[in-house]
């Protein structure tokens, strides 16, 4: 019941059976814009989805609950974040959008993001492999109880702590690794101070005991937002490879 919009990035050459992919912006109170987007990170964001298509790719940059621009219901559900992570539905309903076009293989969509959007990427492959068949997740959130009240001993605790507590694990992608299939690539700075380093190390762990296929970068002493335009570099190229090389069938 919830409309959701999104941008289309798409290569006018009339072929079929195309890859297709969805990127997730991070933030989450953010809004990707139909042209450049004034933040570099996305500016930066929205050139990849730029190549991609030009490499034969469909893209979708989906507009999530929890972002700006749509009222203050969508920018506030109840349900949304620690508290059930409902903006999954719009990445998943995407990738449902994607699933039903013509020209793109149903075999060949991938998810990829940062941040927030790793966050949701590895929410997608760990709860619907079966749709989304592998992807990139960037210095993304794979467990919530790690953060703020949750996470303390010191506080005074609430009435329900014991049922957010649960609530945060459920709607985190390491409560959901059992049903994880898809490959990944995990990337992430050691030096990041918004996303904690060891959320990365700690999801490897537990996807290399499932034996899910992953490959790994980790970007030396840069933080969140890639300090260095040769990592931010680094990152892209590394994105875009995994992506292709996916669509190839080389993974």
């Amino acid at each position: 019941g919830v409309q959701v919009y999104a941008t289309k990035f798409e290569k006018d050459d009339n072929k079929k059976n195309k890859p297709a992919v969805i990127y997730i912006h991070g933030g989450p109170p953010r809004q990707m814009l139909l042209g450049w987007h004034y933040s570099s990170y996305y500016s930066n964001a929205y050139a990849l989805n730029q190549y991609l298509a030009n490499k034969g790719f469909v893209v979708i940059s989906v507009n999530y609950r929890l972002g700006i621009g749509y009222g203050y219901e969508f920018h506030n559900p109840i349900d949304g974040g620690t508290k059930g992570a409902s903006e999954y539905k719009d990445v998943k309903a995407a990738g449902i959008w994607l699933n039903s076009q013509k020209n793109i293989d149903k075999n060949r969509i991938y998810v990829y993001g940062g941040s927030y959007g790793g966050y949701l990427t590895a929410m997608a492959l760990g709860r619907d492999s079966e749709l989304f068949s592998g992807g990139v997740d960037i210095h993304g959130v794979h467990d919530r109880t790690l953060y703020g009240y949750l996470n303390s001993i010191n506080y005074e605790k609430a009435p329900d702590y014991d049922l957010a507590r649960e609530t945060a694990w459920k709607s985190s992608p390491i409560a959901d690794v059992n049903t994880w299939k898809s490959p990944v690539l995990i990337i992430h700075a050691d030096d990041d101070r918004n996303v904690y380093f060891k959320q990365s190390t700690d999801l490897v762990q537990r996807l290399r005991k499932k034996d899910i296929y992953l490959e790994t970068l980790v970007i030396v002493d840069d933080t969140h937002h890639f300090m260095m335009f040769d990592n931010q570099m680094k990152v892209n190229k590394a994105t875009a490879d995994f992506l292709i090389r996916l669509s190839e069938g080389d993974i």
